[in-house]
């Protein structure tokens, strides 16, 4: 008998054949499609591995790709080992997510392979990026979030409009703002309810009217009026077109005044010209000057009022009033004698009398002298000045009523806020019998002074 026709042959080749069945079996019916092959193992890191078991499905596109290994703890996180098949192309940018089967379904690991252009995940590797935001847990987590809001909302609504309201929260003050304005727009309409009747009578009557006078159809309505203004606007419209047409084609006076270039650069002429003149209008300097000189030989002051215009800094004009105490003088001899002859010597007796003066000057300046000539309190003559000491003090000559050669010397010291000291020997020939020294006082003050003060002033 051979061995191949023996019973022990026989029973151990069933065997086989049966066990092989049955492992060819078990392969189809498994969930892990990795179970041939060599499968890529991964793995990931979670805070919450809740609903997921060992050897749950693995899911791309609703499609089984492997199945989870191992689930354990790993740092105080659950650590989830999985396979999947080696024709899934897992790169660095590979995400997982767990998802459920419905609402009380079993939860799977939903896994992304990545950008294909990124790196191969390499076997063994940790996936990074994990979307969980979409599983049942968190969604009751955010539902439980926004009913404890809802809650909170609830609360402050009925605190707001309860009885006595509530001041701690916007909705409990809008609320007793609104009970409050509710309450005044209720007293006033009591209080006022004929007004407000008669202003509602007045607004009918005022519609009334309009409605009136829009449908009236008579000649003088607001219907044909209407037309009747159309026609003329319409009218003038077509004036004003000729007018305009007229005006661009150069034609009439406007018509040149502004298309002929002639014509226009004669007026920017004229305008310059009278923009000029007021430019040197603003540019001009006045100055009002007012000083007082004691007369120690009269024991009198000789006042002067004056005006000063200066239209550059090369020279001024400067007129004057002048009240003079010793303005006139009258000489008398007083002779006695008897029996025609002279007894005494003659005696001469001088009166001194006021006098108004006047003055008119115009003066040029060449560096610190200036020379000036005109009229001298009332009679022609002629002056040097000299300025030193940054323009603050100043030295004068004058020469006047040239007849009796009177002559001035003076000299000025400018202080603060236009105040100035003078003094100096006026005739100093005495040849008008009116020699005297002087001292005095003024204040000189220009327009720019004057601006300032006024807007200083409290009044």
């Amino acid at each position: 008998m051979s061995f191949l026709t023996s019973v022990q042959f026989k029973v151990g080749a069933l065997v086989i054949i049966v066990g092989g069945l049955i492992g060819y079996m078990s392969m189809q019916v498994s969930d892990d499609p990795s179970y041939l092959g060599s499968p890529h193992k991964v793995w990931f890191l979670m805070p919450n591995a809740a609903g997921l078991i060992k050897n749950s499905s693995v899911k791309t596109a609703g499609i089984n790709v492997g199945v989870i290994k191992e689930i354990k703890l790993q740092d105080g996180q659950a650590r989830v080992e999985i396979t999947v098949k080696s024709d899934i192309p897992l790169t660095t940018s590979a995400a997982v997510a767990i998802k459920s089967i419905g609402i009380l379904g079993d939860k799977h690991v939903e896994i992304s392979p990545g950008n294909p252009v990124d790196p191969p995940l390499s076997d063994g590797s940790q996936i990074m990026i994990i979307n969980d935001q979409g599983s049942l847990d968190n969604i009751m987590t955010q539902v439980g979030d926004i009913a404890k809001s809802l809650k909170a909302v609830a609360e402050v609504v009925r605190e707001s409009i309860s009885q006595d309201g509530n001041d701690k929260h916007v909705l409990g003050r809008i609320m007793k703002n609104i009970e409050k304005v509710t309450d005044d727009l209720k007293q006033v309409t009591g209080e006022n309810k004929e007004q407000i009747s008669e202003i509602v009578d007045q607004v009918n009557n005022i519609t009334t009217t309009i409605d009136e006078l829009v449908n009236d159809e008579s000649e003088t309505g607001l219907k044909k009026t209407w037309k009747k203004t159309l026609t003329r606007l319409d009218s003038t419209m077509k004036n004003i077109d000729e007018i305009s047409t007229k005006i661009n084609n150069g034609e009439g006076t406007i018509g040149k005044l502004i298309n002929d270039e002639t014509t226009v650069d004669e007026l920017n002429t004229a305008i310059q010209g009278v923009s000029g003149l007021f430019d040197a209008a603003g540019r001009i300097q006045t100055g009002f000057d007012f000083h007082g000189d004691y007369l120690s030989t009269f024991g009198a002051t000789k006042s002067h009022i004056g005006i000063q215009i200066q239209p550059g800094l090369d020279r001024y004009y400067y007129l004057a009033i002048i009240d003079d105490p010793a303005g006139v003088v009258e000489k008398n001899d007083t002779t006695i004698s008897s029996g025609g002859s002279i007894i005494s010597d003659t005696t001469t007796v001088m009166k001194h009398y006021n006098k108004t003066r006047f003055t008119a000057l115009f003066a040029k300046n060449f560096w610190d002298w200036t020379v000036k000539g005109g009229m001298i309190e009332s009679s022609g003559g002629f002056g040097l000045d000299y300025n030193f000491w940054r323009k603050r003090a100043r030295l004068s000559f004058e020469a006047f009523n040239l007849e009796k050669a009177n002559l001035r010397f003076s000299a000025r010291y400018m202080m603060s806020y236009g105040f100035y000291l003078t003094g100096g020997l006026s005739d100093a020939l005495d040849k008008s019998n009116q020699r005297s020294g002087y001292i005095g006082a003024g204040l000189f003050l220009t327009n720019d002074d004057l601006k300032l003060l006024l807007s200083r002033s409290p009044f």
